[in-house]
């Protein structure tokens, strides 16, 4: 490899401002890390004119980022701007079959193209790397890729989406109503151009099911992954959770089974003292189990600027070190497409819901249960609300297909003034 190494950036946003910031202001530092001088040779975004906060002047600009990624000056295409289709996956393309190395934050593009994008790379013996499309700037890919290479991994789960994790804590910590906390959270400008990749889980299920194909060397399925997201979640929820002990967490789950590989992504209880019960605003955490490691925990912050760009700065940092490795940890020709499974594994249940207050109405209810082989470990009654009563149901364990045959035993009863809401309650 030359002794410089040559970026092209495109998006010059939040992240791609911050790895310019990086470059310019670590220069020594990355040269004596690396063993080659690293410049920023051109860039490319939608605005030129715009104040971003660093000196552009000494870069070429192309308007275009295709044009971009296929520069004779340009060595590493540094991929920032977003989106699964459209330029960042022409831009990405015409890198690779330009024979440049690629790095991205792009998740969604990742989680929809991650195959042939990774087949493409190592055809032409070229790195494909996005540590800092999953979890800001925790290494997890470096972890399962490097670190943890030599565990048959068994289960990986965590809280990946921190606008989510801040509105629900935020809702736990000032005694706010979902609404109130998710309009808060846009004003913050914490909510993507579309809230429901953040609230409903779609960003997080992004980042899960790339873990998932480097853990068990599947091919990226983000068709399988199942999704609930947060909308339904209200405050009286956070509080009755509190009053048990638990905290409510959008939490990702991802475990080889012999039916096959589940991924989910729902809201769960866990237990308010756990290392996830405790984590607090936009902070993410990734659980990993292996056979021979264990269960290790990683935290810190999951987007934003310094964290994001640190994370890009060091796939860029391996590049230039020489290191060249299979996308996904083993080539992508070996990825299996492995069929997807839903959990048969049981569980305790939080359920809620409203009934109407009459005679007979909580015998109702119990007998839709027991008919779906869900026995009930406790029930609150909460105040009447007009002619309806809040109650609250945990169950003792019980298999997911059992609660959804419960939830809907408790609808056909006709008792039901609202649909109930049914959480996982996750020991961890």
């Amino acid at each position: 490899m030359s002794t410089t190494l040559r970026l092209g950036i495109a998006g010059l946003g939040t992240v791609g401002s911050g790895v310019i910031k990086i470059v310019q202001q670590n220069a020594a530092l990355l040269t004596a890390r690396s063993g080659c001088t690293i410049e920023v040779t051109a860039v490319s975004a939608r605005s030129r004119g715009k104040d971003r906060g660093v000196d552009l002047s000494g870069y070429a600009w192309e308007d275009d980022p295709t044009k971009l990624a296929q520069r004779d000056d340009v060595d590493v295409y540094v991929e920032l701007m977003g989106g699964e289709d459209g330029p960042a996956k022409a831009s990405v393309e015409a890198a690779l079959a330009a024979g440049k190395h690629v790095v991205t934050a792009n998740k969604a593009l990742l989680a929809h193209h991650g195959h042939a994008l990774a087949s493409a790379a190592e055809k032409n013996g070229l790195n494909l790397r996005f540590e800092a499309a999953v979890a800001g700037g925790i290494p997890v890919i470096k972890a399962l890729t490097e670190g943890l290479a030599g565990n048959n991994i068994t289960r990986i789960m965590g809280v990946m989406n921190g606008t989510c994790n801040y509105i629900l804590t935020r809702m736990e910590n000032a005694g706010l109503p979902y609404e109130d906390v998710f309009e808060e959270a846009n004003q913050l400008g914490y909510l993507e151009a579309d809230p429901n990749l953040d609230v409903g889980g779609i960003d997080a299920a992004h980042k899960l099911v790339l873990l998932s194909s480097i853990a068990y060397g599947t091919q990226v399925d983000f068709k399988a992954a199942q999704l609930q997201g947060i909308g339904e979640i209200s405050i009286d929820d956070i509080r009755a959770a509190s009053d048990m002990g638990y905290r409510i967490k959008l939490l990702g789950l991802s475990q080889m089974t012999e039916h096959g590989l589940e991924q989910t992504m729902q809201p769960c209880l866990v237990p308010y003292n756990s290392p996830l019960g405790q984590l607090e605003g936009g902070t993410n955490m990734i659980v990993i189990e292996g056979d021979s490691v264990g269960q290790i925990v990683l935290r810190g912050a999951g987007a934003g600027e310094g964290p994001t760009a640190s994370a890009v700065m060091g796939d860029v940092m391996d590049i230039a070190r020489g290191l060249t490795l299979p996308v996904f940890g083993i080539p992508a020709a070996q990825l299996v497409d492995t069929p997807s499974a839903q959990s048969q594994a049981p569980s305790a249940y939080y359920i809620r819901t409203s009934l109407r207050d009459a005679p007979g109405v909580l015998a109702n209810i119990a007998r839709a249960l027991g008919d779906a082989n869900v026995s009930i470990d406790r029930l609150r009654q909460q105040n009447h609300e007009g002619d309806s009563a809040p109650v609250l149901i945990v169950t003792h364990p019980c298999k997911p297909s059992d609660v959804a045959a419960a939830i809907e035993g408790i609808k056909a009863t006709g008792d039901a003034t609202s649909d109930p809401i049914a959480l996982k309650i996750v020991e961890v």
